[in-house]
């Protein structure tokens, strides 16, 4: 009974979602009040519905409801609570079910919080999320249905993918989801705004909470992703480069830079046209890595389904929305002429340089990824592109943003002098280089990657922090840290999540120019050395889990004659699954990782162990929820939370005495 219920309310909230699209749409179109007032009910009346739909698919994973054929797929009565709730979303169906409903939240959300928005563009931002509503519940109801029954319900079910049964795989599509479908606000914005024919300073207000919430949660989710990947896959790396890591990477590449370029067209009224492009592309973007994921054009642990018609489907919806928006654009063209002059040295070049690079990066890594599906669909040839064409087609443009990243937050609007900016920032140039100097002191015979690395992360940190001190002013201590106290919550953000980023870049270089890394066989009772380090291997023993055996280590690792930790990798099979896994034990440090992973048993009584010291490893994790909390700070500030609404009131005239 509570699977029809949610079966029915997903029914019920496409119809609401088609009601959610036309109506206010056509009375924002007539200036009918009545009409536009819709919105918002039925913005929270769809969500509301799909809520239910997503509670009665997921008590139906809870209470292991084998008479659904998704729970058979992809749960197992034998598997812990938590995996059988993220087994809910850990599928193609369910997942989808996820998508939709963070999508009916923000429109719920927009109809909530939009008060202080024109009664017109907030009818028309609500019916856009109403038609990407329709779209998507259409796409779940007719070809990927959660609710489907089977006549003889098996005793037991197939189980999740043991690769998802994990803690960081159990919230990592959840906060991607939010952020994939929260760039679809900033994608309304814009065509509402298109639609009304008016992109001014208070649109860009508008739309700056709803992208920055939208890249918080995208920051977040490729973060939890990486450190899955990281700690889960045994293969001690951080990034892959593998095409769903890439789908969901270029949209927080798009998306940081709408951020920037919406502070330009909020400032001085510029960038008007390429602010709006970007909220059409980040959202589009959101949308090709929804059909690299459900349409079987590629294979990887992340990917969901295989079915080509479910493909062609998404594709229709991209070609549709992201296509028509573009034609908008272009009919447009004549409403988003630029107000706002600058000079050639001035914050709004930096920006549209941190535009331009932003926008350059995501292109080359779109390139990189597709090329393989181009490859072979025109010539009929299997091409594999790596790391290293991103390694080295991407790199060279993060280290120019990152060198222009503390001069361009300096300097003044409209026209500036470089030589000053730079006279502000000559601490911070002294410390980068004395740390490029340092890296190339303690190191030896490695790369000119980690001393690079090392002086661009403190060249973008201390920046960051030269920034916040000229915005103290001149004057007394006391004074100063008055002023300190009193800065906006947005400027706060800046320096964090700037600095975040400094961190970020430097964990990267670390952990690649840096790390230690040695495979070999050891029997029970060898020990071998991995850089200060002596371990052995203690035993091997068979462990039991819950829904699998474990192939379990114990490895002793000594420093100087002092045992420094223990550690338990091991080698896992999920017998219903018939599926491996490899569990990777690490001990976790400030400065490193010591990182260890058993094999497969050899022939001659041995074990194949890897072995990484990975340095600065948590810096990278770190770094990467500070820039979130950088966004987080910003978007709590008091001009975030009331946007364009706060406009001065105009006293009332007095009456002549």
């Amino acid at each position: 009974m509570i699977v029809e219920l949610g079966h029915f309310a997903l029914i019920l909230a496409f119809a609401v979602a088609i009601i959610q699209s036309v109506v206010p749409l056509w009375g924002a179109y007539s200036r009918d009040g009545r009409m536009m007032a819709l919105a918002g009910p039925t913005a929270v009346l769809q969500f509301g519905l799909i809520a239910v739909a997503f509670a009665a698919l997921t008590n139906a994973f809870v209470t292991s409801d084998f008479s659904l054929l998704l729970v058979v797929s992809n749960s197992h009565t034998a598997k812990p609570m938590l995996y059988k709730v993220a087994g809910v979303w850990g599928n193609h169906e369910g997942s989808l079910l996820l998508w939709v409903l963070a999508l009916s939240l923000f429109g719920a959300c927009a109809a909530v919080f939009g008060g202080n928005l024109p009664a017109s563009l907030r009818a028309r931002v609500i019916a856009v999320q109403g038609m990407i509503g329709v779209a998507f519940l259409a796409f779940m109801l007719f070809t990927s249905n959660p609710f489907l029954r089977l006549a003889a319900p098996p005793m037991n079910g197939q189980d999740l993918n043991p690769l998802l049964q994990d803690p960081g795989l159990a919230f990592h599509p959840p906060f991607l989801y939010l952020g994939y479908v929260g760039l679809s606000m900033s994608f309304s914005f814009a065509v509402a705004a298109l639609m009304e024919g008016k992109v001014d300073a208070a649109w860009a207000r508008w739309v700056r909470p709803w992208s920055l919430a939208a890249w918080i949660f995208l920051t977040i989710g490729i973060t939890l992703g990486s450190w899955w990947a990281y700690y889960e896959l045994g293969w001690g790396g951080f990034w892959f480069w593998d095409p769903v890591e890439n789908a969901s990477f270029m949209p927080w590449l798009l998306a940081a830079a709408l951020l920037h370029s919406a502070i330009v067209v909020e400032k001085r009224e510029s960038l008007k046209a390429w602010t709006v492009l970007l909220a059409i592309l980040a959202f589009g973007f959101s949308l090709i890595g929804t059909f690299i994921v459900r349409s079987g054009v590629i294979t990887s642990v992340h990917s969901f389904a295989n079915d080509p018609e479910r493909g062609v489907f998404i594709l229709m919806i991209l070609a549709v929305f992201i296509g028509g928006a573009l034609m908008l654009f272009a009919a447009r063209a004549s409403v988003l002429e630029a107000k706002g002059i600058f000079s050639m040295v001035s914050r709004e070049s930096a920006l549209v340089a941190n535009n331009l690079l932003l926008a350059v990066a995501a292109f080359v890594v779109f390139i990189g990824t597709i090329w393989p599906l181009v490859a072979e669909l025109i010539w009929g040839r299997s091409l594999s592109v790596g790391a290293p064409f991103f390694d080295a087609a991407f790199t060279p443009f993060m280290v120019l943003l990152a060198i222009i990243l503390p001069i361009g937050a300096m300097m003044p609007w409209k026209r500036a002098e470089i030589g000053r900016t730079l006279r502000q920032l000559r601490g911070a140039l002294a410390l980068a280089l004395a740390a490029v100097l340092l890296g190339y002191a303690v190191q030896s015979g490695k790369s000119a990657l980690g001393p690079i690395g090392l002086g661009l992360g403190v060249w973008v940190v201390s920046g960051a922090l030269s920034d916040l001190w000229a915005r103290m002013g001149k004057g007394t201590i006391p004074t100063r840290f008055a002023r300190f106290s009193r800065l906006p919550r947005a400027d706060w953000g800046k320096v964090t999540a700037h600095s975040g980023m400094g961190i970020t870049v430097f964990a990267v270089a670390a952990m690649t120019a840096w790390a230690t890394e040695d495979i070999r066989v050891v029997k029970i009772g060898e020990s071998f050395a991995l850089g200060a380090y002596n371990i052995t291997l203690v035993k091997v023993s068979d462990v039991a889990g819950p829904n699998y055996t474990s192939t379990m280590a114990e490895m002793r690792v000594v420093r100087d004659g002092v045992d420094v930790v223990t550690l338990y990798p091991e080698k896992r099979f999920y017998p219903v699954a018939a599926m491996p896994t490899t569990e990777a034990s690490i001990d976790y440090g400030i400065w490193r990782d010591l990182y260890l992973v058993i094999g497969d048993a050899q022939a001659d009584g041995g074990y194949a162990v890897r072995s990484y010291i990975k340095p600065f490893a948590n810096w990278l994790w770190g770094g990467a929820m500070i820039m979130a909390l950088g966004g987080l700070l910003s978007l709590t500030d008091r001009r975030f939370r009331i946007a364009a609404g706060a406009r001065r009131s105009v006293p009332a005239p007095q009456p002549a005495e």
